[in-house]
């Protein structure tokens, strides 16, 4: 089987689910007239980690923004093309989610670019460009972690990148003034893929803390 027959079986399965007969899910006939999800999660691009599968959601749950190491640019108005902004403007100021999720996880190869140099492919060099993003969260880890290993800091890295995207959803007016008023909550979250385990970022204290335990052996 070539991956376009996987695909294509894949979604006569989804058409089954829920638009065949004997499915006894209504999920489309509401979703058809429009979206109301509650959360934005912004993800990394990388194939394991698919926000709506880790964590189980069905359509319409989650609207979703996916990029190179799960960043997030500072705001910034000027006349250039703003995807991820836009997508984030949309969901906090039309569809009026009620939480954004930052989605990290570890072996993230955009941080690993950061930390352990980028070899530009193109003339462009899209990724080392976005990847300046986190340059604090690199700085920080070569200040503070110089006599750790490479794994160590590369962790730490990808924890710290995903405090400096929250840092800069809050540079958004209209996400800051909906944070103070109580009507939006920003939540940083890593995914061990090694270990399987869920860290939640303490944004005051800088530190994750471990949300959901590795399953017992």
């Amino acid at each position: 089987m070539d991956e376009m027959d996987k695909f294509i079986g894949g979604f006569r399965r989804f058409q089954h689910k829920y638009f065949g007969r004997e499915s006894d899910s209504n999920l489309f006939d509401q979703l058809k007239r429009g979206q109301s999800p509650k959360t934005l999660v912004i993800g990394c691009s990388d194939s394991r980690v698919d926000p709506a599968i880790v964590t189980d959601c069905d359509p319409g749950d989650l609207f979703v923004v996916r990029n190179v190491a799960n960043l997030v640019p500072p705001y910034e108005k000027d006349g250039t093309f703003h995807g991820v902004s836009s997508a984030i403007e949309f969901a906090v100021c039309d569809l009026n989610v009620e939480q954004i999720i930052v989605l990290g996880h570890s072996s993230c190869g955009g941080i690993g670019a950061l930390m352990k140099g980028y070899a530009p492919k193109t003339d462009a060099n899209f990724v080392g460009r976005w990847m300046r993003i986190a340059e604090t969260a690199r700085e920080k880890v070569l200040a503070e972690m110089t006599a750790k290993p490479l794994a160590d800091q590369l962790q730490a890295a990808e924890m710290g990148s995903i405090a400096v995207s929250i840092d800069n959803l809050l540079t958004f007016p209209f996400i800051e003034q909906k944070v103070q008023s109580g009507e939006l909550k920003l939540i940083g979250w890593y995914f061990d893929i090694e270990k399987g385990e869920l860290h939640q970022l303490d944004h005051g204290k800088r530190e994750f803390h471990s949300l959901v335990e590795p399953l017992e052996e």
